[in-house]
């Protein structure tokens, strides 16, 4: 018998991290910050459940990871785009043996 998956969020990063990303090539400086921002928009995306976390990316979005739960041990969220958007880093359990 299958477990019923609920989706919470799936899609791609908040546009506001594109529109500053281009906004920030007026400087030439941060121009590799564009293209970051352009390859994310365009490959980046991620699937969050009641089970897993599943972030696929990567060149032309062919690596996939997911993450179960029990194998987290840390969650942080980190604020930018003055708050309407951010960074998540999930700390994973260290595997013994």
């Amino acid at each position: 018998m299958a477990i019923k998956e609920d989706i919470y969020y799936e899609g791609g990063p908040h546009v506001g991290d594109l529109i500053i990303g281009v906004l920030l090539a007026a400087t030439v400086i941060c121009i590799p910050l564009t293209v970051g921002s352009i390859v994310r928009a365009l490959w980046l995306r991620y699937r969050i459940t009641n089970r897993r976390i599943t972030v696929t990316g990567g060149w032309m979005g062919r690596d996939r990871s997911d993450i179960i739960y029990s194998e987290v041990a840390k969650v942080v969220t980190v604020p930018r785009g003055f708050g309407a958007w951010g960074d998540m880093v999930v700390t994973l359990k260290m595997a013994v043996g």
